[in-house]
C-alpha cells in the first residue's frame, strides 16, 4: 500500500503488494516468498491456490454468482448444508450461512434469544462469556469479547455481557492437580449464573481452544464436561465458537470432538472456506430451529446468506479436507511443531509456555518462567517479533495475552497441508527471529554445549 493509498485498516503499517499464493507460501510483487506461518488470521487451512477449489469456483461462476435466498434455493448451499450437518454432533443439523465469524456469532446469540422468547422465557437475555476471549467485532459479538483494547472504547454503545475468567491454568501457582483446576474454572460459570440470577441467563459462549485473545489456550479435560453439566443444570444454551477451531484446525473437524461434547449451537467460519470466499455458518440443534421457525420465523438475516459462489467454494474446501485427509496431516504436523516449539524453551528461557492442539498452537514470552511475569510492555515484543520474522520471510500472528494490555504470545498455525521439510523451514526462520529479538532486548539465550 503506497503513501497515497485511499485504503485504511487498523493502522498505517504498509506491506508489499501480494502477487500470488502457492501452497503454504505467499509471493509479493518483487518475488519474495513468504512462508504463511499463521494461515493469514488462522484462515487458509488448505493453503493457497488449491486447483480443485479454484475449478469449483469457476464452474459456479459460469452458472450464477448470486441468487437471493428469499427468491431461490441453490444446489451449492443445499449440498454444503447437508455435508456440514453430517460432520456435526448428532442433532445439530440445521445450518444458517453467513459471510464471516462475527456474523456467525451474532446469529448464534439472536437464535438463542428467540428460542427463549418462544419458550416463554423472555427474562433470559444474558450471554456469559470469558475474559480474555474473542468472538468478533460487531457490537453484539464485541459485547461477548473479553479483550479490553478492542471492547472498552465501545462499551457505552453496547450491552456488555457478564464474564468469567478464562481457564489460564498455566499461570496458576497452587497445589491443585490440572483436573482440579479445570473444575475450579468451570465452577466459576455456576457461581456467575447464580450471581446474575438463573432466570436471566440465556447462554454461555466459549472457544473450545482459545484463539488470538488467549493464544491457543486449552483447558484441562475436566473443564469441558463440567461446563456442559452446569449449562444443563440451569437450562442455558451452550454455544461453541468454532470460528477458528473448526474445519480441521485442531486435528478434528470440530474441536468439540476432542472431548465428546455436544454444544447446542456452533459458529463456523475462517477455515470453513479457507479464505477462498467470505463464508461462515451457524449450526444449531433442530429442536431450537424448529421452535423458532414455528413461531414467526427467525428474525435475522444477511444479504449474502447462502451465496451460491461462497457455498460452492465452501463445499469444495470441506470436500478437499475430507478426501485428501488433510485434517490428519494437520494433526501430525501439529504434534511435530509443538515438540519443536517446546525444544526451543531450552534455548530461549524467555519462552514461558507452549500450548495448543493440532495446528492451533502458540508460545508466550515472559521475563521469568517461574513466576510467568510478562516481558516489559515497553518492548512491544508482540509486534517486534512479527516484524523480525517478516524480514526473514515468515508471517506470524501475535496478540497481547493478559487481557490485551500486557503479555506477548505468537500463533504458530500454518496451513494444514504443511510438510516435514516445510516445518524445518518454519522453525529455522522462527529460531532466527527469536535470536534477533534476544539481541535487541538483551534477553537470555542458552548456547549449545
Amino acid at each position: 500500500m503506497s503513501q497515497t493509498s485511499n485504503l485504511f485498516y487498523q493502522s498505517g503499517t504498509t506491506r508489499p503488494f501480494l502477487d500470488r499464493g502457492e501452497g503454504i507460501y505467499l509471493i509479493d510483487k518483487s518475488g519474495k516468498r513468504y512462508l504463511d506461518g499463521c494461515s493469514g488470521a488462522m484462515v487458509s487451512n488448505i493453503g493457497h491456490s488449491n486447483p480443485t477449489v479454484l475449478a469449483a469456483m469457476r464452474e459456479q461462476m459460469d452458472k450464477a454468482t448470486f441468487g437471493y435466498r428469499l427468491h431461490f434455493q441453490t444446489e451449492a448451499s443445499e449440498q454444503l448444508a447437508s455435508l456440514t450437518a453430517s460432520l456435526m454432533p448428532e442433532g445439530l443439523d440445521r445450518v444458517f450461512f453467513v459471510s464471516g465469524g462475527s456474523e456467525a456469532v451474532e446469529s448464534c446469540i439472536k437464535l438463542a434469544r428467540q428460542y427463549a422468547i418462544v419458550n416463554g422465557q423472555e427474562s433470559r437475555w444474558k450471554v456469559i462469556s470469558r475474559h480474555p476471549s474473542y468472538h468478533g467485532c460487531t457490537l453484539g459479538a464485541l459485547a461477548l469479547t473479553g479483550y479490553d483494547p478492542l471492547a472498552k472504547p465501545f462499551a457505552p454503545m453496547m450491552q456488555e455481557m457478564p464474564k468469567i475468567a478464562a481457564p489460564t491454568c498455566y499461570l496458576d501457582r497452587d497445589d491443585l492437580s490440572d483436573q482440579e483446576r479445570g473444575l475450579k474454572y468451570a465452577n466459576l460459570l455456576r457461581d456467575e449464573i447464580i450471581a446474575q440470577g438463573p432466570d436471566t441467563v440465556l447462554a454461555f459462549i466459549m472457544e473450545p481452544v482459545g484463539g488470538a485473545a488467549t493464544g491457543a489456550l486449552v483447558a484441562p479435560d475436566s473443564y469441558y464436561k463440567r461446563i456442559r453439566e452446569i449449562c444443563d443444570e440451569f437450562g442455558i444454551l451452550l454455544i461453541y465458537d468454532e470460528v477458528m477451531t473448526g474445519a480441521g484446525r485442531t486435528g478434528k473437524f470440530l474441536a468439540c470432538e476432542h472431548w465428546g461434547i455436544k454444544p447446542d449451537i456452533i459458529s463456523l467460519s475462517k477455515g470453513f472456506a479457507a479464505g477462498y470466499a467470505p463464508l461462515g455458518a451457524m449450526v444449531a440443534d433442530r429442536k431450537i430451529v424448529d421452535a423458532v421457525l414455528g413461531n414467526g420465523g427467525f428474525l435475522h438475516g444477511f444479504t449474502y446468506a447462502g451465496n451460491p459462489l461462497a457455498c460452492a467454494t465452501g463445499l469444495a474446501v470441506v470436500t478437499e479436507l475430507l478426501e485428501k485427509d488433510i485434517i490428519s496431516n494437520g494433526a501430525r504436523m501439529g504434534d511435530l511443531i509443538k515438540t519443536r516449539l517446546e525444544s526451543l524453551m531450552d534455548r530461549f528461557p524467555f519462552i514461558g509456555d507452549v500450548r495448543g492442539k493440532g495446528l492451533l498452537l502458540a508460545f508466550e514470552l515472559v521475563s521469568d518462567r517461574e513466576t510467568m511475569e510478562p516481558l516489559d510492555p515497553s518492548f512491544n515484543a508482540f509486534t517486534r517479533l512479527v516484524d523480525l520474522a517478516y524480514e526473514r520471510e515468515l508471517i506470524t500472528y501475535s496478540r497481547r495475552t493478559r487481557g490485551g494490555t500486557k503479555g506477548d504470545h505468537f500463533m504458530v498455525c500454518p496451513p494444514l497441508i504443511i510438510t516435514e521439510p516445510q516445518v524445518d523451514e518454519l522453525m529455522n526462520k522462527m529460531s532466527d527471529s527469536l535470536e534477533a529479538l534476544a539481541r535487541e532486548f538483551d534477553l537470555p539465550v542458552e548456547r549449545a554445549a
